[in-house]
């Protein structure tokens, strides 16, 4: 496919790979989710289909506790962040404190996804 990875489908929520007619090595797939992303939480759009403000000590909440059973199971926790959203001084600290939280945890890779595909090629059966 001509591509070391990709993060636009949702079919898991640790990395898979993606073979084209079998062949391989695949792309690295690292699964995107609207759980693990901030712009659902503060995107304050009107409408019928608007997610309400959630204040950022409950997104802190909802990240820690995504990162928390992704650490548990051995797998990947990928936070999608826009500096548009979350990048305001009343919600960078967020990431802040979600770094400190993975780094007392221990045996964490904070790591690029080219840097995880890399690692996942090597690493293949």
């Amino acid at each position: 496919m001509g591509l070391l990875y990709d993060s636009s489908l949702m079919a898991d929520e640790d990395c898979y790979e993606l073979l084209l007619e079998a062949s391989r090595p695949g792309s690295s797939s690292f699964p995107w989710n609207g759980i693990r992303d901030d712009a659902p939480y503060f995107s304050m759009a009107s409408g019928p289909l608007a997610a309400p403000y959630t204040p950022p000590p409950s997104v802190l909440d909802i990240f820690r506790g995504e990162f928390d059973a992704a650490w548990e199971e051995g797998g990947i926790f990928q936070l999608t962040c826009h500096p548009h959203i979350i990048g305001y001084r009343s919600r960078i600290w967020i990431i802040d404190e979600l770094i400190a939280h993975a780094k007392a945890k221990g045996g964490v890779w904070f790591a690029t996804h080219a840097a995880i595909a890399a690692y996942a090629r090597q690493n293949a059966a």
